[in-house]
């Protein structure tokens, strides 16, 4: 690929990865550039990201062109890791409808990628040792978006994961 035709993917995504760029993919949370190629899909010479989740020991590959579409975004900044921690300190909320229906919005703002959203999730499905248990799809919920979190957080801060996750328990028992 030219490097006219680079500058033009670049102006068509405004999204411009390099090897070794931690990236958030919303369905999949953080996950590693690992390289920028060329392919050959139906004819047509496309260059896309490869993209490594060790957590899922799964390789991605992405059109440079698509990234943006899809919801590819460079990690969050310290800011929004702030501004996620204090949402974790608020007050839960619930809404008083079916579990389905909220399960549903759940699991949207969790693939959303939308780091605060994630944070509420978390923050609404926490439950303290006082509290009563959660049934397993809460707790299946509760686990997918903790995972994203922290594994957010850890790259953002660059600490390791159990650092991390300490950091964000401890925004939750302020709540509590």
């Amino acid at each position: 690929m030219t490097t006219k035709t680079k500058a033009k993917a670049k102006a068509k995504t405004g999204l411009d990865f390099k090897v070794n760029d931690h990236i958030v993919y919303p369905a999949h949370g953080v996950g590693v550039v690992t390289g920028v190629e060329s392919d050959t899909v139906a004819g047509f010479d496309i260059e896309v990201y490869v993209i490594s989740f060790e957590q899922d020991k799964m390789t991605l590959r992405v059109p440079t062109a698509k990234a943006r579409s899809c919801g590819m975004r460079p990690l969050a900044s310290a800011k929004v890791v702030s501004e996620a921690l204090n949402t974790l300190k608020g007050k839960a909320r619930v809404k008083r409808t079916m579990w389905s229906r909220r399960a549903q919005e759940y699991e949207a703002k969790i693939n959303s990628g939308d780091l605060m959203q994630i944070a509420e999730v978390v923050r609404d499905l926490y439950r303290a040792d006082d509290q009563p248990e959660q049934s397993y799809s809460e707790r299946q919920l509760y686990e997918s978006a903790l995972d994203r979190l922290v594994r957010e957080v850890a790259a953002v801060e660059n600490i390791d994961r159990e650092a991390a996750l300490g950091k964000l328990e401890k925004s939750l028992q302020k709540a509590a």
